[in-house]
């Protein structure tokens, strides 16, 4: 499980600095090229607003879009109790507890940390799982919360952002103008390159931001399993999840990265451009800690 931890975060690691020497270098080339860096900072700026927007309030949209109900310990003695004690063994304050009302199996948390933090369950998820499988759900997302996931995307997005309005901004520029003098010869190779940086930076971005998504999901399962001690549990609880083809009908592309298990059940899509490893993977894992 320690070697799990640790082979995660570091990778995330390296993701985050090949992300940080992608907008480095888009800057250097804006700068190459005689725009200045003004343009980096302005688009930097946008997007961290923006960003910092969703970051305060975006808990609050992914609860309410996905249909997510808040419950007290009286509402569902069983589930409450569950998180609670799980929190207490982790040393972490209480999280908000909510049920969404529907058949899909899924189960997701966010929050900015710790003490800002909402854990959701379908009422599938809750009905269908034993209670050492559901355990395992609970703890996985807690742990998404512990290792600060939520903020580690912010940074993410903020990234992904930056570097979609430079590719836009590099390619109104390169056809109207804004050149310094010494660069207008290149019109022709800026235009080519314009387009190819306008085509490729975003999709890069979004590919390497599935991959950080993907490399938290298996942090959070190590650390979930770290908590309950058990990873057989949360290991039988995502073939349970698997096995199920029941999509949640209130899941959006924007939240779906939240989720423990993709929520769009029968839409099959490349791993690369996934948010979430495949199943059989996590299980492999989860069967080889010890």
């Amino acid at each position: 499980m320690y070697n799990q931890i640790t082979s995660n975060k570091r990778k995330t690691r390296l993701l985050m600095l090949i992300f940080f020497c992608v907008v480095i270098g888009i800057g250097y080339i804006f700068n190459y090229l005689g725009y200045g860096y003004g343009a980096v900072i302005l688009a930097f700026v946008i997007s961290m607003f923006m960003t910092w927007l969703s970051y305060f309030h975006g808990d609050k949209i992914a609860l309410k879009s996905a249909g997510a109900k808040e419950i007290t310990k009286e509402d569902n003695p069983y589930v409450y109790r569950m998180v609670e004690n799980l929190t207490i063994t982790a040393g972490m304050p209480m999280p908000r507890v909510h049920i969404i009302d529907s058949p899909a199996m899924n189960a997701f948390a966010t929050g900015r940390d710790p003490e800002h933090a909402s854990i959701a369950f379908t009422t599938g998820i809750i009905n269908a799982l034993e209670n050492e499988e559901l355990e395992g759900v609970a703890a996985h997302e807690l742990s998404h919360v512990q290792n600060l996931d939520i903020r580690v995307m912010t940074i993410v997005i903020v990234l992904v952002g930056t570097i979609a309005l430079l590719s836009d901004m590099f390619f109104r520029m390169s056809f109207f103008g804004g050149r310094s003098s010494e660069n207008k010869g290149a019109g022709g190779v800026l235009a080519i390159v314009g387009i190819a940086l306008m085509i490729l930076s975003p999709i890069i971005a979004e590919i390497i931001k599935l991959a950080i998504s993907r490399k938290r999901e298996y942090l959070a399962d190590a650390s979930g399993s770290l908590l309950t001690r058990y990873p057989e549990g949360l290991a039988r609880a995502l073939e349970k999840i698997s096995a199920s083809n029941v999509p949640l009908a209130t899941a959006n592309s924007a939240t779906a990265h939240l989720f423990i298990s993709n929520p769009f059940k029968g839409k099959r899509v490349s791993n690369i451009f996934s948010t979430h490893p495949p199943i059989e993977d996590r299980v492999k894992k989860l069967r080889g800690m010890a």
